[in-house]
């Protein structure tokens, strides 16, 4: 038989490659490089493969080659920069790849190359670090800080994020995603009047666009002075600007109006995944009544998991609406006869109110996203609770009409099997540690100070805090250094698995809730996992979650109407072990004892609305 070519010799590489034989198609391809000695792509198919099969020296000696007989190979740079990443040699895998941008510089998979490079944070830095002085040193373009802000952003390297769409704007001010991008960095950083006004000025600048526009509203809810009747108005602004006209496209609904049939109820989200809807969402999908209620999920999941499969099977009819336009969408739920639609995400990431505002079904309602307003007129009510909307008060704040659920908004699931709750930490370190899990955005200004005071006034007592890295912790470090409390009693946590995120509670005694924006989620994880919350209670909705969730779990003298009773109240709770000690042992029982956590009762008390509402549609 005739020796193989380097040509056939590649190709039976590949067909080695794909049946996961790496070992052979290495030797295969080692063939095909001594025969052609200057084929880069051979010699970067072997690189590729050599990485895969583990043997990274190797790998890098390919790509090396392959580079050097085609210094313009825009992806054996990428795969040479991945390998050094590999190898933590971070300046020169820093400089492979603005080799690769060099080349391609408006190419945002070469930049996604790098977001995806590693997830170990110290690498992470240090080569974002080592690209952006080597842009510095060339000739960028707008679109080239852009993308290299952009892949900083998606590793939580925040302030490189920060200096790249800075650096943009200064070369094109009128660069759209640059600034709502920066809207984002500045957000997740705690700077919120500097979000506000990055995202206005992005919805200025591509008035069509609803995105920005929402960023807009959304980032108006973590104002320290928040003010509810102003944020009405400015929801009503996006109303106007966006949906309103939208409708005159509306058609007449044709749904039988027999007052108790069985009723299709449409719930239409992008999180029906591990996510704060996803889990709040889980029992009442599991528990309604299929003999009163179909249930039509309209999903636009970008990143499905095992919570994904789960609700889908609790629903009648999953629909994939990732691909679908707002317009399209709304034709298919009218296609489809929903008779109560229900909206999961007001103005967060991708949203479909532009759907809601088509009145593809006869009654339409908002909920669980987070308890505000959309302020699109196509939505007719809003769920709330008797603890985030007392009866009687503040509906004027909203454009839809308020309907109480009888006990609770919330209907809890942990989303994961979690680990059993720990003795208390301070019976074991001789301190008392406070957390804050929440989202950083939340967490004002206002509250920084008064948890520094909370921790001047308690010796030896310890924060862990939720806050991605940057110079945003240094700039909390400063506030509490200024009430006396040095930097080695603050921990600082970045984003982390569900499963390690939960354990963390393990090393917490008491849970410090942010104000004015009130967790929901982080609230419920806490009680779960044995740690009381002390909250402050707003006026608004967002103001009120911990009123709301301590309230059904018997704990409402821990929810406070100001700081100085806030203080006060953390301050006692950290002097009473023994209660402290008691709550932890009981708090997960309380929990699944409460209304929080009863999926049947809850989804009675959803359908009874529902119910309720489509009656009054019917007349």
């Amino acid at each position: 038989m005739d020796a193989l070519n380097p040509s056939q010799l590649a190709a039976t590489a590949r067909e080695h490659f794909n049946a996961g034989r790496l070992d052979d198609a290495v030797v295969s391809l080692r063939q095909a490089s001594d025969g052609a000695p200057t084929d880069a792509g051979i010699l970067a198919d072997l690189g590729f493969a050599c990485r895969r099969a583990g043997r990274l020296d190797e790998a890098l000696g390919a790509f090396q080659r392959a580079v050097a007989l085609d210094p313009r190979y825009v992806d054996a740079w990428i795969h040479l920069a991945d390998v050094l990443t590999d190898l933590r040699r971070i300046d020169p895998a820093a400089e492979a790849y603005f080799r690769a941008i060099a080349l391609r510089p408006d190419d945002p998979a070469v930049y996604a190359r790098i977001a995806g490079a590693t997830d170990d944070p110290s690498q992470i830095d240090a080569l974002f670090a080592r690209c952006f002085e080597l842009i510095t040193r060339s000739e960028p373009s707008a679109e080239m800080w852009f993308q290299i802000g952009f892949a900083a952003q998606l590793k939580g390297a925040v302030d490189l994020a920060i200096r790249g769409y800075l650096a943009a704007l200064a070369l094109e001010g009128s660069h759209f995603l640059a600034r709502n991008n920066l809207g984002a960095a500045y957000r997740d950083t705690g700077r919120i009047q500097s979000a506000i006004d990055c995202f206005r000025q992005a919805a200025d600048l591509r008035p069509e666009l609803t995105t920005p526009h929402s960023n807009f509203l959304y980032a108006m809810h973590f104002l320290p002075d928040c003010d509810p009747a102003e944020l009405r108005r400015e929801h009503e602004v996006w109303n106007q600007r966006h949906a309103e006209a939208l409708s005159a496209s509306a058609r007449a609904h044709r749904n039988d109006r027999s007052p108790d049939r069985r009723l299709r109820i449409g719930y239409v989200s992008p999180n029906f995944r591990q996510h704060p809807v996803g889990r709040f969402l889980h029992s009442p999908l599991a528990c309604h009544d299929r003999r009163e209620f179909e249930i039509v999920c309209y999903a636009s999941v970008r990143n499905p998991d095992a919570l994904t499969a789960q609700l889908r099977q609790s629903a009648d009819i999953w629909v994939d609406a990732l691909e679908m336009s707002d317009e399209a969408l709304a034709e298919r739920i009218c296609g489809d006869r929903i008779d109560i639609l229900v909206d999961l995400t007001l103005h967060m990431r991708d949203h479909r109110l532009l759907t809601f505002a088509r009145r593809p079904a006869p009654v339409q309602i908002t909920w669980l996203g987070y308890c505000s307003t959309t302020g699109v007129s196509g939505i007719d009510y809003r769920l709330t609770d008797p603890y985030l909307d007392p009866p009687g008060r503040h509906d004027e704040w909203y454009v839809e009409r308020s309907v109480r659920l009888p006990r609770t908004y919330w209907c809890y699931q942990p989303g994961i099997v979690t680990d059993p709750v720990n003795p208390l930490p301070a019976l074991s370190r001789g301190y008392v540690t406070f957390g804050s899990l929440n989202n950083f955005c939340k967490v004002s200004p206002r509250a920084l100070e008064l948890w520094a005071r909370l921790l001047a006034g308690i010796p030896k007592s310890r924060l862990i805090l939720h806050a991605h890295r940057g110079e945003h912790r240094s700039r909390v470090a400063a506030t509490f250094a200024a009430h006396g409390v040095a930097a080695e009693r603050l921990s600082f946590v970045d984003t982390l698995p569900l499963a390690d995120y939960f354990r963390l509670y393990h090393r917490v005694d008491i849970a410090l809730d942010s104000f004015p924006y009130a967790g929901g989620t982080t609230t419920c994880d806490a009680l779960w996992m044995g740690v009381p919350t002390v909250s402050l209670v707003g006026q608004a909705a967002f103001a009120r979650g911990g009123l709301s969730i301590l309230g059904n779990v018997g704990l409402g003298d821990l929810a406070v109407s100001t700081p100085e009773e806030y203080l006060q109240a953390a301050s006692a709770l950290a002097a009473d072990v023994p209660r402290l000690s008691a709550l932890r042992n009981g708090l997960r029982n309380r929990l699944l004892r409460s209304p929080l956590m009863d999926g049947p009762g809850f989804a009675r008390d959803l359908q009874n609305a529902c119910r309720s509402l489509w009656r009054r549609w019917c007349g």
